[in-house]
């Protein structure tokens, strides 16, 4: 598999109460921040989307924690779409230290496109295809599920 380049890097403001009573960031709060990612992601690559008729849902996630982060980081979530397949698409994220570049987390998930309307997977939009393929400079395409 080919590197990936992350083009979307979104900044985290680290709130008092991501923190536990070690001192780090809490392993649950990780995948807040993988939210945020994915939201402003897709907020950046396609912007029309209607988001009360279609959705995307997580059928997969997971996480490989590497480093702890302290409440004193400066970490941002970097967020790429890696593969697309005919339904569903895999997003690969990592939590970064922005002062160091020291990945500190990756986590990969997998994303159904949903009618919200029909309450049932579907397509992925031909032009949310061409939306990721644009945006992430590369041909993710992949096999069909």
């Amino acid at each position: 598999m080919e590197e990936i380049k992350f083009r979307h890097t979104l900044p985290i403001q680290l709130r008092f109460n991501d923190v536990d009573k070690f001192g780090h960031v809490n392993n649950t709060i990780y995948f807040c921040f993988y939210d945020l990612g994915k939201t402003e992601y897709f907020s950046r690559v396609c912007p029309g989307v209607n988001w009360e008729k279609d959705g995307i849902v997580v059928v997969h996630i997971e996480a490989n924690f590497l480093s702890q982060i302290f409440a004193t980081d400066h970490i941002a979530v970097q967020t790429a779409v890696s593969e697309i397949g005919t339904k569903s698409f895999h997003l690969i994220q990592r939590m970064i230290d922005t002062d160091t570049g020291e990945v500190k987390c990756i986590g990969t998930s997998v994303m159904v496109a949903f009618d919200l309307e029909k309450h049932e997977s579907k397509p992925l939009p031909e032009e949310w295809v061409e939306a990721i393929c644009a945006y992430e400079g590369r041909e993710v395409r992949k096999g069909k599920h």
